[in-house]
């Protein structure tokens, strides 16, 4: 059994587990800590750290950010501390832990748990992934090939980025029903449906646990089904990624490995 662990970094909360690499199952708890505020690169790299002594874990390690990540460098910052924009996160992190690590975008890294072993397995064509949560992540795949950091939650809608509006946590922000909130989404997935015209639409992230409450309420052209993973998809995505390059030796790149 190849194993790796996980980290996914959110707005909210830094979640992480030892997966599984050939089926993607957690085969630990998820452990769980607030993100700290400010969310500085060296506040997240210790919590990431912490994780990891819970998992006692002392192998290959992903990490994800949500922002614009190449090479393991971060380039934006929507939803944590400026100070990341420029950080080379995966050295910080082998820095914190003294594990091999790699890290990567959000989005990507569930897209890639769900093309390899969830909702979008043996799917061609254009498959696009988003995840609602603090923010909206996006995964775009063609013909199984990732096109990495597309960060499609910044697209300019009602006078701002659209996941001011869609996320999930506006939801909660502004208390609006299943209902009133499926309305913002569906005219988001309208917009990006036009860009794009996705053959498959995977949604994932802490609302898709409640997928029946508000995607039936939805009008995409594209099939939609839910995240096989949820919001443990970002988890699996680091691992099978970190395990991937971690086999692969020095010559290994995150983003060439979740391309192929």
């Amino acid at each position: 059994m190849t194993t790796a662990m996980g980290i996914d970094v959110g707005g909210s909360g830094i979640k992480g587990a030892v997966v599984d690499t050939a089926s993607g199952e957690l085969l630990t708890e998820r452990f769980r800590i607030a993100t700290p505020s400010p969310s500085t690169p060296k506040a997240v790299a210790k919590a990431a750290a912490r994780l990891v002594a819970k998992a006692q874990w002392a192998g290959p390690l992903g990490c994800t950010i949500p922002g614009v990540v190449r090479r393991g460098v971060v380039h934006t910052a929507a939803n944590i501390a400026p100070s990341w924009v420029g950080t080379d996160a995966a050295a910080l992190l082998h820095q914190a832990t003294g594990l091999p690590s790699i890290v990567l975008n959000d989005a990507d890294a569930a897209g890639v748990a769900e093309m390899r072993a969830g909702a979008g397995r043996g799917r061609a064509g254009v498959v696009l992934l988003l995840t609602f949560g603090t923010g909206i992540g996006s995964a775009l795949f063609v013909d199984g090939l990732l096109v990495p950091n597309t960060e499609l939650g910044h697209l300019q809608m009602w006078g701002g980025s659209a996941e001011l509006k869609a996320a999930a946590q506006a939801k909660t922000r502004e208390d609006l029903s299943w209902a009133k909130w499926a309305r913002r989404v569906d005219k988001y997935l309208a917009y990006v449906e036009r860009l794009f015209s996705p053959d498959l639409l995977i949604v994932g992230g802490g609302v898709s646990r409640d997928y029946h409450k508000w995607v039936p309420l939805l009008h995409p052209r594209a099939e939609t089904v839910p995240a096989r993973f949820r919001n443990n998809a970002g988890i699996v995505g680091a691992a099978l990624l970190a395990a991937e390059e971690n086999a692969a030796g020095p010559a290994g790149t995150s983003e060439g490995q979740a391309a192929g």
